[in-house]
C-alpha cells in the first residue's frame, strides 16, 4: 500500500501551522515549526508570503486535508469521486468519509497518538471489527461497528498506556470507548460539527470543480 515516506515537521512548515503529525511531540518544545515558523526548503526564509491567488489558496487547503489524514493524491481523488456520487453535500461527505477510515477512528479513540501510529496498529493486525481482523487503513467503519483492540498483554498495555496519556484530548460524540477493554462502538457516522479539524471543504470542491 501506497503511503509518503520522508520527513514529517517539513509538511507543518510548508502548510504554516500545526498538524499535529507526530502527535504529543507536536505540542512540546521540540516541535520544529515553534523553532522555524519559515516554509522548509533552500529558499524557505525568502519565500513571499503576499497575497494568495484563489487556486493557491484551494490547493493548500487540499494538501492539508491530504496530509492530516496521511493519504496520497489519487486515493484523494477517488474520496472526491465518491463523495460527488453520494447524496448530500459533496465537501461534507468527504470529510465524513475521510474521518470513517478505521485508522482515523482508532486515532479518534486515543489508542493511538498520530494517525501514523493509528496506522501501523492497523496494518499489523491490532485490530478487530466487528470480530474480525482487519489490516486496511482505509477500511471505512459504518454506524453499529465494534471495534477492539487485539494483540499480546505488552502490547495492549502499552496501547493503555497511550489511552491514559491522551485522556485530556476528548473522544467525539459519534463514537462509545471503553478504555478498561479497549473496545469502541460506532453510534453514528460523524457529522462536520463532530469533526474538530480546520478543514475550509468548500475549498476543495472548488478546486476539483474546475
Amino acid at each position: 500500500m501506497a503511503r509518503r515516506l520522508g520527513a514529517t515537521c517539513r509538511l507543518c512548515r510548508r502548510e504554516g501551522e500545526k498538524l499535529f503529525l507526530k502527535g504529543l511531540r507536536c505540542s512540546t518544545d521540540s516541535c520544529t515549526l515553534a523553532r522555524r515558523e519559515y516554509a522548509p526548503g533552500q529558499h524557505g526564509q525568502k519565500r513571499r508570503r503576499g497575497k494568495k491567488s484563489n487556486y493557491a489558496v484551494q490547493l493548500r487547503e487540499k494538501q492539508k486535508a491530504k496530509r492530516i489524514y496521511g493519504i496520497l493524491e489519487r486515493q484523494f481523488k477517488n474520496y472526491f469521486a465518491k463523495a460527488e456520487r453520494a447524496k448530500g453535500v459533496t465537501g461534507e461527505v468527504l470529510l465524513q468519509l475521510l474521518e470513517r477510515r478505521l485508522d482515523n477512528v482508532v486515532y479518534k479513540a486515543c489508542f493511538a497518538e498520530s494517525r501514523a501510529k493509528s496506522r501501523q496498529l492497523v496494518r499489523h493486525r491490532f485490530v478487530k471489527v466487528n470480530g474480525r481482523k482487519v489490516d486496511i487503513p482505509s477500511f471505512l467503519v459504518s454506524a453499529g461497528d465494534s471495534i477492539a483492540m487485539a494483540g499480546k498483554d505488552e502490547q495492549l498495555k502499552a496501547i493503555r498506556e497511550t489511552t491514559k496519556l491522551l485522556e485530556d484530548r476528548g473522544i467525539p460524540d459519534w463514537i462509545e470507548v471503553s478504555a478498561d477493554d479497549l473496545t469502541l462502538k460506532v453510534k453514528d457516522l460523524p457529522t462536520k460539527k463532530d469533526i474538530g479539524i480546520a478543514i475550509e471543504e468548500s475549498l476543495i470542491v472548488e478546486l476539483y470543480s474546475k
